[in-house]
């Protein structure tokens, strides 16, 4: 009685294990072949986060978000559109842009900065019409 009672609890502990592992190790999501979750504007997109910081996050965090805007700011691999939404992208901006132009960018949402009153996307990638 008391071996099968063992048998049982290894065989609980060792799915413990397979399912912990998977859950750990799960495959990582390209967020550039997914769908969007959301259509939105920059600024609108900040707007909510500034008017509902935990409706927002709940609604956002996480999600595949496509957002469109006037570049503001420009390095090698980020971009902030409206100067309130900061894009960090895997490799170097392709194709390259310019300042002051409109472009759509899809990424995911990680947060929202109080300090510097920014909306985070990292994952991104430009949006070819």
């Amino acid at each position: 009685m008391q071996r099968r009672y063992y048998i049982y609890i290894l065989a609980l502990f060792i799915l413990g294990l397979y399912f912990g592992y998977n859950y750990v190790y799960q495959d990582h999501r390209n967020i550039e072949t997914e769908s969007a979750d959301f259509v939105i504007e920059a600024t609108a997109f900040s707007e909510a986060f500034i008017l509902s910081p935990d409706q927002s996050e709940l609604k956002y965090i996480n999600k595949t978000i496509e957002v469109s805007g006037i570049i503001t700011d420009l390095n090698q691999s980020d971009m902030t559109l409206n100067n309130n939404v900061f894009c960090q992208f895997k490799k170097d901006i392709q194709p390259p842009q310019k300042t002051n132009t409109i472009v759509k960018i899809k990424g995911r949402c990680i947060g929202y900065d109080d300090l510097l009153e920014q909306v985070k996307l990292d994952q991104c990638s430009v949006i070819e019409d």
